[in-house]
């Protein structure tokens, strides 16, 4: 699919309308006509950190990882963790090649390594993501829910998670004032 926007980030305009996605930053892992995925990057779990997660898991983390925020990856599948990470760990087929630099790893292997000795240079932590079937999302395009803007390593691992939605907005080469419910795009 040519029109994929895999590897994209999309921004919420200010009057996208649902409550779940106000401000988000979702990077897209995976795109094409029958089905769209991604993973908000800007809204951490209140009290929820990884050593939470990995102690459930029966791993151990060091102190440095411990109190790392566990991102609300989005409302579909919240028993489900995605690690999107910098592309120095591969999990093989598990692994899924997201944008430039950055992977995805859905599989117990990624949470072995972040507690060990092998893991990745970025790495982040979320639980669910965000789903659309055939035609949804570029419905919602059409109708100006979205801005896309290219990836920035950045914004997607970052901790400055409150200040990702402007830092992605301003990307594009303009400022929150000059947004309206009007024309959305393509960066």
């Amino acid at each position: 699919m040519s029109d994929s926007l895999a590897g994209k980030l999309l921004v919420a305009m200010p009057s996208i309308g649902d409550p779940r996605f106000a401000h988000a930053v979702i990077l897209m892992c995976f795109h094409d006509e029958d089905h769209a995925m991604g993973v908000m990057i800007n809204r951490p779990k209140e009290e929820l950190t990884l050593s939470d997660v990995m102690e459930h898991l029966g791993l151990k983390t060091d102190d440095e990882i411990a109190f790392r925020s566990v991102l609300d990856g989005g409302p579909v599948g919240q028993d489900r963790g995605y690690v999107l990470h910098s592309d120095d760990f591969t999990a093989g087929e598990a692994t899924l090649d997201v944008a430039p630099g950055v992977r995805m790893t859905s599989t117990r292997d990624v949470l072995e390594a972040m507690a060990g000795e092998t893991a990745p240079e970025q790495f982040v932590l979320a639980l669910g993501h965000a789903g659309w079937g055939a035609g949804q999302l570029e419905d919602e395009l059409k109708h100006n829910a979205w801005l896309v803007v290219d990836p920035d390593k950045a914004i997607i691992f970052d901790d400055g998670h409150d200040d990702k939605w402007k830092r992605a907005i301003n990307a594009l080469g303009f400022d929150l004032s000059q947004l309206s419910g009007g024309e959305g795009g393509r960066a």
